[in-house]
């Protein structure tokens, strides 16, 4: 899979992510357009493409000085199962060690905790409902 970034609202990389997130999010899942498209200007857009097809994404912004926040991460429906996520994620940890990020973090649906444990994430507090479905906040350490 071939992996793009850009923090620009102009570039195909977000048209792109806008695209996967409104049929994972909006069309599957059933979030509102409302809750689903905000802050987005600031963060940094990943979107994973096969064979030019863009296939997943995520977004990620410095929420505190040393921590990156994850967000949007999904992947197209057609496209599970084939590792695409861990390998979108592992590219977003690349790109937070080069700029010295020390946690990451991410409100992970429950559903999807175990695939983030595989990653090393590790659930904080207690969990709390975003847009009608169960979460969990997950940290991660870069320290090691």
């Amino acid at each position: 899979m071939e992996i793009k970034s850009s923090n620009s609202l102009e570039s195909s990389v977000y048209k792109d992510a806008l695209a996967i997130r409104k049929e994972v999010f909006i069309m599957e899942q059933g979030v509102s357009l409302e809750l689903e498209v905000v802050d987005e200007k600031g963060p940094v857009y990943f979107t994973g493409y096969l064979d030019k097809t863009p296939v997943a994404t995520a977004r990620a912004f410095e929420e505190e000085p040393g921590v990156w926040h994850i967000q949007r991460v999904a992947v197209r429906k057609d496209y599970r199962g084939q590792g695409l996520a861990s390998e979108l994620l592992n590219t977003i940890e690349a790109s937070a060690r080069k700029a010295e990020i020390k946690i990451l973090t991410l409100d992970a649906q429950d559903q999807a905790q175990d695939f983030y444990k595989k990653l090393g994430y590790r659930v904080v507090g207690e969990g709390f409902m975003d847009a009608g479905i169960a979460h969990h906040r997950m940290d991660k350490s870069l320290l090691s």
